[in-house]
């Protein structure tokens, strides 16, 4: 019987592997209205942004411009551009991540990710990018917190 032993690179691998992007996944294997291959989404994409969107990376928490974004407008997949969540639903839920209470109908679609806990990842319909997890600790009208990636999307500010 081998005997695997426990290294500082196991310990702190296991520690920081939510925010490592060696750790990261890809996106459920399913078929999409939108799939460039992983060659032309590496083209399209910063590699921050294939890291998130394409591996089910995540940024890590305060990194984001958008968390202090207050202008009104929508918030869109950085990979295939359909929108996502309206500035209304925005709110400060203090974890560091720009956070919703409620997607665009037919946005986004969501499904159990088991890593080291039980939540449920979202991604967007279209393209099938990782945009981040929604939790049930959010405020009302939906008591929904989706905790979405910075990196997974790209703001457009409403015409005045």
């Amino acid at each position: 019987m081998k005997i695997m032993r426990r290294t500082k690179r196991h310990v702190f691998g296991a520690m920081t592997g939510f925010f490592a992007s060696g750790a990261a996944r890809s996106a459920p294997a399913l078929a999409y209205e939108i799939d460039h291959g992983a060659a032309g989404w590496r083209r399209r994409l910063s590699a921050e942004q294939f890291r998130v969107l394409r591996r089910g990376g995540t940024e890590a928490p305060f990194a984001s411009p958008l968390l202090k974004e207050r202008r009104e407008g929508i918030y869109r997949c950085a990979g295939c551009a359909l929108e996502l969540f309206s500035s209304a639903t925005k709110f400060d839920s203090g974890t560091g991540w720009p956070s919703f209470w409620k997607p665009l109908d037919g946005s986004v679609a969501t499904h159990a990710d088991a890593a080291g806990h039980m939540r449920n990842e979202v991604h967007c319909r279209r393209c099938g990018g990782h945009l981040g997890h929604v939790f049930d600790d959010g405020p009302k009208p939906t008591g929904l917190r989706y905790c979405m990636n910075g990196a997974a999307l790209d703001f457009r500010q409403e015409d005045a």
